[in-house]
């Protein structure tokens, strides 16, 4: 870590917002098509975490 200078924090901070930023303006271009192919998705994958840490909360009951 004594190598990363504050060259290199700047960078990674301007990359990072960067990034983020495109991230944002792309989903909000596909809003219109994930609205009409993954009307229930967020659910779906709420549902499946759901289920998937309640069978591990059973299984380490059990063992």
């Amino acid at each position: 870590m004594e190598n990363i200078t504050t060259g290199h924090w700047i960078f990674a901070g301007v990359f990072a917002i960067t990034f983020l930023i495109y991230l944002f303006i792309s989903y909000r271009k596909d809003l219109a098509l994930h609205k009409i192919h993954y009307r229930s998705g967020g659910i779906q994958v709420a549902l499946l975490i759901v289920i998937t840490l309640f069978v591990l909360f059973v299984f380490k009951r059990l063992f």
